[in-house]
């Protein structure tokens, strides 16, 4: 098959906390409100993402893996993941505080859910003064001491509050609990889960007026309850080349900086995914171009192992 740059629908989710900057700072096509995320690339079942350009267009992700497992995965992903697509891309618009939360690993979410787990990273777009997100324990605490003080709720005070600015880098490994705060908007790179454990929810109500559920006992057994300073991720920005920002068993993302024309080699062991988070360029592979802009999300297929980025972009790179 003639695989090539693809780009895909986005799929909007509703949320409680959402806000309106998908809209108007990424130019995403919502005509609602309330929607807190766009899902850019994704196969979690009910939200198989939709190609929308080229000849491929109107086929689905999980389609296409079925019929070119190793062209577009990659051999090093097909040997791992079967036909399985690892992760899942997305912008979140919180307006309003997410709930305290917390994911299981892949042990635990095979067991419980026959699901990958959930780790992930956060790029911060655009935070208003003094944001600030909710990443592990600002101590070690014990599982009874947690207990207490949720069910006191008083759990903020357990928890580490950081500041943030546009262009930090967040490692959250699954079992750290955490919560994206009010006025942020961010890049989530994650494992293809969608299995959320929310312990405490500041007491809110929903538009029908109802509590939303909390995963109290479920959370227990996924918490690390250790304090862990291993979350903030540094970077170069030495412009037009990768800039290693976080490598791990999941996923291994760069930021790049692109100021002039510049060509990529690119290892068929693995897909790779391009994430504009500022400005506006183009992509070419082969005689094939693509426009592309802040919030634009492109998956290059294993295959097509060589593309030239062209413009002013800052982007994360991914890939297996």
């Amino acid at each position: 098959m003639n695989l090539y740059p693809l780009t895909f629908t986005p799929i909007f989710k509703e949320r409680i906390w959402g806000g309106e900057k998908l809209q108007k700072e990424l130019q995403k096509p919502v005509n609602q409100p309330l929607i807190g995320e766009s899902w850019e690339i994704s196969t979690v079942k009910g939200d198989i993402s939709i190609i929308n350009n080229g000849h491929l267009r109107g086929t689905s992700l999980q389609a296409l893996i079925e019929e070119s497992p190793e062209a577009l995965l990659g051999t090093k992903v097909y040997k791992q993941f079967g036909k399985d697509f690892p992760l899942l891309i997305k912008f979140i618009d919180a307006a309003q505080d997410l709930s305290i939360q917390v994911h299981p690993n892949d042990e635990l979410a095979k067991k419980r859910h026959n699901s990958f787990g959930k780790t992930e990273m956060w790029y911060i777009m655009d935070s208003a003064p003094e944001a600030s997100i909710i990443i592990g324990f600002n101590r070690d605490v014990t599982q009874e001491e947690y207990q207490q003080y949720l069910s006191e709720k008083t759990l903020t005070q357990l928890l580490n509050y950081e500041k943030i600015s546009r262009g930090d880098m967040f490692f959250i490994p699954a079992g750290k609990i955490h919560a994206i705060g009010a006025g942020v908007l961010l890049a989530e790179i994650q494992q293809t889960s969608d299995i959320t454990y929310r312990v405490y929810d500041f007491d809110r109500k929903d538009k029908n007026g109802n509590y939303r559920e909390l995963h109290t006992e479920e959370a227990l057994e996924a918490i690390d309850f250790k304090k862990r300073d291993d979350f903030r991720n540094f970077y170069e920005k030495i412009e037009n080349q990768p800039n290693l920002a976080v490598a791990s068993p999941y996923f291994t993302t760069s930021f790049l900086k692109i100021t002039q024309s510049t060509s990529f080699e690119l290892s068929k062991d693995s897909f790779h995914i391009y994430i504009v988070v500022e400005g506006d360029g183009s992509l070419l592979y082969e005689d094939y171009e693509i426009s592309i802009k802040k919030g634009d999300s492109v998956l290059i297929p294993a295959c097509c192992n060589k593309i030239t980025l062209k413009g002013g972009l800052e982007m994360l790179e991914v890939h297996c």
